[in-house]
């Protein structure tokens, strides 16, 4: 009851003073005292995945047990994991190969068994697991697979082109021009929008025929809180070192943005699901959030 009390205070100062949304708790993940980078949160919210840093292994975190087990300590398998509707974790480990060129392996975690195969062979090239609404592909320059055979809509980048997939047909768009290219993207939960990074020109929210919808400004790391909002890293440095970074909350219209940490708090790299917000610090402390938004902003214009 002193919580529901709570919840419907924040909602009246927010309408009272106008702002987007008000941060209802943000603490450090209990149970976790190791650094922490690249979270990524299970669609319920209730688990977590993250890098001991620079994406070197892979850690499992669940937030009713507040416990972390290790998935793999193969290089390169922190930066990219995704979490399935199945609830498992797919993941992409790298080595050096024949003529020391680099090779990457797709595998997939069972969360309920604790256990890992190989579901994609070492190959030179591409490799990245990319999440759909019914499963999980892992896509190769030579060989991919898929977790389903209806894999939903999905989406990935390459290059300076975002590739959608809807009805078993992908389709390649560039809907803003970037010669660096881009990157980050994902799909909103309704699966009706796509976020993503355009070098130099920052968040782009596109429908799933490529038309732009909103630019929202140069922000990085663009994460789905829900239909109607993004959370990003705003992230600033002199070339050599961050000098500032902050969490922000951006509505996928345009229409409004917020932040939710301070430009000096060198907080970083967001994610987002079922009401939880998990983000990192520079020295990978890692902290979940809760917000209340203003009910009358909740709504898509």
């Amino acid at each position: 009851m002193k919580r529901l009390f709570f919840v419907l205070a924040v909602c009246l100062a927010l309408v009272a003073h106008g702002q987007v949304a008000v941060v209802t708790s943000n603490e450090r993940v209990p149970g976790i005292d190791e650094p922490g980078f690249y979270p990524q949160l299970s669609q319920d919210g209730r688990r977590l995945v993250y890098s001991s840093g620079e994406a070197q292994g892979l850690r499992l975190y669940d937030f009713d047990s507040h416990r972390s087990t290790t998935i793999s300590d193969g290089n390169g398998a922190g930066l990219g994991a995704k979490f399935g509707p199945d609830g498992n974790v797919y993941y992409v480990t790298q080595a050096l190969g024949d003529g020391n060129l680099v090779y990457r392996t797709g595998h997939c975690y069972n969360v309920a068994q604790h256990t890992s195969r190989v579901v994609l062979e070492a190959q030179h090239g591409a490799v990245r697991a990319v999440t759909g609404r019914g499963g999980v592909a892992i896509r190769g320059s030579k060989r991919s697979y898929a977790s389903s055979r209806n894999m939903g809509t999905s989406v990935y980048t390459e290059g300076s082109k975002v590739y959608i997939t809807t009805a078993g047909k992908t389709v390649a768009y560039s809907p803003v021009e970037s010669w660096a290219g881009y990157i980050w993207p994902s799909l909103s939960p309704d699966g009706k929008k796509v976020a993503f990074v355009a070098a130099e020109k920052g968040v782009v929210v596109i429908d799933l025929t490529g038309r732009v919808l909103a630019m929202l400004g140069k922000y990085q790391m663009p994460a789905w809180y829900n239909n109607d909002y993004i959370v990003a890293q705003n992230a600033h440095d002199d070339g050599h070192q961050f000098t500032s970074s902050q969490i922000m909350l951006l509505k996928a219209d345009g229409t409004c943005k917020q932040a939710l940490t301070a430009s000096t708090s060198m907080t970083m790299q967001p994610a987002s699901a079922a009401g939880r917000i998990v983000y990192t610090t520079i020295d990978g402390l890692l902290y979940e959030m809760t917000i209340a938004i203003n009910p009358q902003n909740s709504a898509s214009r």
